[in-house]
């Protein structure tokens, strides 16, 4: 198995998350090295050479877009999204509860890359034990001159605030954060222009995941090197990966990029209970589209999943077998999307209402196969046409069942249907039973 412990390394020491414990590990040294034996450029060049890529979502170069933020006296601010909403990922908070100094120094060495002065850790409204931890151990960091002015006596200055969110799945989008950071609606602004010219307050922001800035100390203390023998050429270095649904050992899991798809499910995870098989899996989450069997055998990689028609995403692999219908499936998806639509735009806001209109239908019974050619032309017209990814979050993944699992749609469907007729007739006869009891009592 391709299992490693590199951000899960020393996660069973107890008091891992007090830093005292984190300095003895070793904790620390690669936010010294940055600060006084390597200069801004430096840092920002061996972030840029590991090859890092964003762990939330989008996989973009974390180095490359450290490298966008302006040069210049003005404020700069380092936003880390810890908004972890996305059904199906949790690892996040794994890192957040037990080795929350690990990414209050990521935190650190981003902002010498990035030449940011101020930072915040958005953290998901519903994580208060991780919100805890995080505010002692940044505490515990500002009392030992980590986090303040003049950080080791190196000229720079770093301050760092934990905000807490209020349960919007859509302020984990990197605008809305930035709006609900400064007191507004969490709603997605229009790009251009881009955080990194103007973000938060207006000022140059560089926004990156708590699993993208953990990284970094890693990166430092280690080398690019080091960090680029783990993994693809493409794919570099570790990744904690979310294994749920249908599989006997869900949970956490650190592998090496590149490793395969089924090893992670099947190995790892102890794949679905004996006698099912996988029917089909998200790889990133709920918003990727959903891959099957054949595709067990790719690695695990951001190349690989674009390349079969999905998305790595956040590294949660959902695992659905064959007890699992799809109707219902994909309608408790597009219910969770239409709840956490902020409105803004159209395509999404009525997109997602009409998707759950007509998966209800179908799952009621009150549908017909021509509905289905019209959930699909609902889909393409989210895809691509909204303000956020949000819309394409859910017409995405509803499109990728409706094309892998079309026939069962129509089974569904005439299924249903007919399963409605005879309760309707069971009603009629029922209706009429009444009618002549009654008759039978007036007389």
């Amino acid at each position: 198995m391709s299992l490693v412990e590199v951000l899960t390394q020393h996660l069973d020491v107890p008091n891992a998350h007090e830093i005292d414990v984190y300095e003895r590990l070793g904790g620390y040294r690669a936010a010294r090295k940055a600060l006084l034996e390597m200069t801004p450029d430096q840092v920002l060049a061996e972030l840029e050479s590991s090859g890092l890529r964003g762990r939330g979502g989008a996989g973009f170069s974390m180095g490359k877009k450290a490298s966008f933020i302006p040069k210049g006296a003005m404020d700069k601010y380092l936003c880390c999204n810890a908004d972890e909403s996305e059904p199906g990922t949790f690892k996040d908070r794994l890192i957040m509860q037990r080795k929350p100094h690990l990414l209050i120094e990521g935190c650190i060495i981003a902002s010498v890359a990035a030449g940011a002065n101020k930072g915040f850790i958005y953290i998901r409204g519903e994580y208060e034990l991780q919100a805890r931890v995080l505010e002692r151990a940044i505490a515990q960091a500002y009392e030992r001159g980590y986090l303040g002015r003049n950080l080791l006596g190196s000229g720079h200055d770093f301050e760092l605030v934990l905000h807490r969110g209020q349960g919007a799945y859509i302020c984990g989008e990197e605008t809305a954060l930035l709006d609900s950071l400064e007191g507004k609606r969490g709603n997605p602004r229009l790009k251009p222009p881009f955080p990194a010219n103007q973000g938060l307050y207006r000022g140059p922001t560089l926004i990156n995941n708590v699993e993208t800035l953990s990284c970094t100390p890693l990166i430092i203390d280690r080398g690019a090197e080091w960090f680029r023998s783990l993994g693809s050429e493409q794919s570099t270095g570790p990744k904690i990966v979310s294994v749920s649904g249908n599989v006997r050992r869900p949970g956490n899991y650190e592998i090496e990029l590149g490793t395969p798809v089924r090893e992670i499910i099947y190995d790892i995870a102890g794949g679905p209970w004996p006698g099912n098989e996988v029917k089909c899996f998200f790889p990133g989450g709920s918003s990727a589209a959903v891959l099957g069997p054949e595709h067990l055998d790719l690695p695990y990689t951001f190349e690989a999943m674009q390349q079969a028609g999905s998305m790595l995403g956040s590294g949660a692999i959902i695992v659905v077998d064959e007890t699992q219908p799809i109707v219902p499936l994909a309608l408790r998806l597009a219910e969770f999307y239409r709840h956490e639509s902020c409105g803004k735009c159209v395509p999404c806001r009525e997109g997602t209402n009409w998707t759950v209109k007509l998966l209800a239908r179908i799952e009621r019974g009150e549908a017909t196969p021509m509905d289905l050619d019209l959930l699909a032309s609902i889909q393409e017209n989210i895809i691509g046409n909204c303000l956020c990814v949000l819309g394409d979050s859910m017409a995405v993944p509803v499109s990728s069942l409706l094309r892998r699992f079309r026939s069962e749609f129509e089974e569904h469907i005439e299924r249903a249907r007919a399963e409605r007729e005879r309760e309707l007739a069971r009603a009629a006869e029922a209706e009429v039973g009444l009618v002549a009891l009654a008759a039978g009592g007036d007389s």
